[in-house]
């Protein structure tokens, strides 16, 4: 029996003493402890509970060497696995590089825009990130971006505590922090005792179908109509409504093809054929060139004039609550299941990765619960 398999090391990164390390994480076994001992100005750390020395890579080689034939080196971790196929075009952050902005202002780091490109942020996650990463920055202007230490960051999140910031936000500004830290800078262990706000579990909001309808009769034209009712009907995303082109729209197999959705994952919906009598309506209306919704000047429509288009349908309709595009696609899914389709068509029609994260709409379904009577029903109040 080949017991290699079974002794098994595993490479991290570190960062020690403002130098970048190679950390070597291994259980208990007195051959991979002979190997260790014999590389060069090997050290232990107390702190993260592995030996490690300098990150160069003529180091790094000789652990792959020193290891052959007695352990498996796990370096999954250690290395970016991130690849792309052929042709794949990065997002473009260029915007934010031609900005024209007060020579005061610290900007983010090339280095950290070049990283978001690459590893093919979306456009929104990668705005987000530089937006919190630059309050962030400029609130430690004349200190370098290396020695900004635990203890400020952590002053810095507390700040935003008392602001009364969401953890929403909190949890942002922490992820774009860690992003320039553990991503661009290759250093993991930064903040591995970063505490985040503690998640709060709030349930989708969803509108009745009466009012999906109401909103839907009462909007101005064909095009707005269509948008509303994509949105429902197929349970989109608003930027999953706006990325749609015409191909996508599958007549002949009755669905819609969602390319780059969250996550950059693609995925099918269903096509409503009464949305689809309404959209070859609005086709030989409107006649979009590339786009299914396209602005005035050409190009994708904007996620402000779908958000305008439901709130002033909404208005018309009486409707009080605040609804919005995400609101209709909390309400697909919630109707779906009200109507009995099984949870785990709605997970693949909304993209969910994870059944957890689609099963929270049996909270908000009430088909259920109509035929339970309160014990209020029991009593003789009259």
């Amino acid at each position: 029996m080949n017991e290699q398999k079974y002794r098994v090391v595993i490479l991290k990164h570190l960062l020690i003493n403002e130098e970048k390390q190679v950390g070597i994480m291994f259980q208990p076994n007195k051959l991979i402890q002979t190997v260790i001992k014999g590389l060069p100005n090997i050290k232990w750390s107390k702190k993260y509970g592995m030996a490690y020395l300098k990150n160069t890579s003529k180091n790094v080689d000789l652990i792959f060497k020193s290891f052959k034939g007695i352990a498996w080196v796990n370096s999954g971790n250690f290395f970016d696995k991130r690849s792309y196929s052929a042709g794949e075009t990065p997002v473009s952050v260029n915007s934010f590089r031609e900005r024209k902005l007060d020579p005061s202002y610290r900007r983010c780091p090339e280095s950290y825009l070049l990283k978001l490109e690459l590893k093919h942020y979306a456009f929104n996650t990668s705005k987000t990130y530089i937006n919190l990463f630059e309050k962030f920055i400029n609130q430690h202007k004349n200190i370098p971006l290396n020695e900004i230490d635990e203890l400020q960051i952590r002053a810095y999140l507390q700040g935003l505590v008392l602001q009364n910031k969401s953890s929403s936000y909190i949890n942002q500004m922490i992820n774009s922090i860690k992003f320039y830290y553990e991503i661009v800078q290759g250093m993991p262990n930064r903040f591995y005792s970063i505490e985040r706000p503690r998640k709060q579990h709030k349930l989708p909001k969803v509108i009745s179908l009466e009012e999906v309808d109401s909103i839907i009769k009462n909007t101005n034209n064909i095009k707005h109509k269509c948008i509303v009712s994509l949105l429902y009907s197929a349970g989109l995303r608003r930027n999953e409504l706006l990325n749609l082109k015409l191909a996508d729209i599958d007549s002949k197999r009755m669905i819609i093809n969602i390319r780059d959705g969250k996550g950059n994952k693609d995925r099918i919906s269903i096509l409503s054929s009464l949305v689809l009598e309404d959209l070859r309506i609005y086709y030989k209306e409107w006649k979009p060139r590339n786009y299914l919704f396209e602005s005035p000047r050409g190009g994708k429509y904007s996620p402000a004039s779908v958000l305008n288009i439901i709130k002033s349908s909404s208005k018309r309709a009486g409707i009080k609550k605040n609804v919005t595009p995400h609101m209709l696609r909390h309400s697909f899914a919630t109707h779906l299941l009200e109507n009995g389709t099984d949870l785990r068509y709605i997970q693949v029609l909304l993209g969910h990765s994870s059944s957890k994260t689609t099963e929270i709409y049996t909270q908000v379904a009430t088909n259920q619960l109509k035929s339970i009577k309160s014990p209020i029903e029991l009593l003789s109040l009259t």
